[in-house]
């Protein structure tokens, strides 16, 4: 591998600022990175490689010269910059919604279907949602292993998962709850901030509801239906989601009750898993132990009810593995 000229689109986020640890971290062969981001934040200076790298202005930016682009910057700004970057000759591998389920762009997951990056029509990889990551390298083993018919999940998911605002609004909430713990066992919580990011107040509670509303299912619960299909190439898999949004502040878990094609005991499942990729084995899987870690914890691997039912639980660190870390392995990937 030579030197690659990297673009970080979203630079100073959440995401994007894990990304350029995680280039780091890994020794990606970085020989030139350049950094994108709003006109609010350009100028400013992040530290790379001993030195400093200038953030600019993404409106009006030029691409050239870039050999791949990490992006990380919603879809509305993905939609307008991808093209413009596959134009300029680089890869754009995005962390957002926007191309997932376009046919012409892979989605790819570097420990279950890497192959699928080959095929990139419009220059474009699309990385999965942090929710549907964490399931991936447990679920794609036990598809190949027997084949799926039916995923059921539940999933528990951090307010990290909803940006710098939702870590905001859950600490807002908390701190305004110090000394007051009367309030929540006898219903008179009061003096809350109002929530802006969640329907209902996130702080010692649980909100049924994570994403907005498509129909009678939310965003989050369809992009967890659709990107398994897609990653797994099983156009007709049957998948029931419901996302939950908890106050954790970095990690998402999810219930699996895993409907197979053929028969595998839980103790063959494990042994199954245990060596996995992206994959590490955990008595009791937490998202406070997945937590900076570059696996999908799995534990409470057990029948559901029949000889062809598991049921698993699972923990991921939604920034790492479920954006950051993906979008560094398929660059590496594509530079391999």
């Amino acid at each position: 591998m030579g030197d690659v000229r990297v673009g970080v689109v979203g630079a100073t986020g959440l995401v994007g600022s894990m990304m350029r640890s995680i280039l780091a971290e890994r020794k990606f062969p970085v020989g030139e990175l350049r950094c994108f981001a709003s006109a609010r934040s350009a100028g400013k200076r992040l530290a790379w490689a001993g030195g400093e790298v200038v953030v600019e202005d993404l409106d009006g930016a030029s691409f050239a010269g870039l050999d791949v682009v990490l992006l990380s910057a919603g879809g509305s700004v993905s939609r307008a910059v991808a093209p413009r970057i596959a134009e300029a000759g680089a890869v754009a591998i995005d962390n957002s919604s926007a191309w997932r389920m376009d046919p012409e762009v892979p989605l790819v997951v570097s420990e279950v279907n890497p192959a699928a990056i080959a095929n990139r029509p419009k220059g474009i990889v699309a990385n999965p949602n942090c929710t549907t990551m964490i399931a991936m390298p447990v679920l794609g083993p036990l598809h190949d292993a027997v084949g799926l018919r039916r995923v059921v999940a539940s999933t528990y998911q951090a307010v990290s998962g909803a940006g710098a605002g939702g870590v905001r609004e859950l600490e807002s909430q908390v701190e305004a709850l110090v000394g007051h713990a009367s309030a929540l066992t006898d219903g008179s919580i009061a003096d809350l901030p109002e929530p802006q990011v969640f329907p209902r107040p996130i702080a010692h509670n649980v909100i049924s509801v994570a994403g907005d509303l498509a129909d009678d299912e939310t965003v989050e619960e369809h992009k967890f239906r659709q990107e398994s299909r897609k990653i797994l190439g099983i156009a007709d898999l049957d998948v029931t989601c419901t996302c939950v949004r908890v106050p954790v502040y970095t990690g998402h878990s999810i219930s699996i009750d895993a409907e197979l094609a053929g028969d595998l005991t839980p103790e063959a499942a494990t042994e199954l898993l245990r060596s996995a990729p992206g994959v590490r084995l955990a008595e009791v899987p937490t998202p406070l132990a997945a937590v900076g870690g570059d696996d999908t914890l799995v534990g409470r691997i057990r029948r559901s009810g029949s000889p062809n039912r598991l049921a698993l639980f699972l923990s991921g660190d939604n920034l790492r593995k479920g954006a950051a870390l993906n979008t560094v392995q398929l660059a590496e990937l594509l530079v391999s």
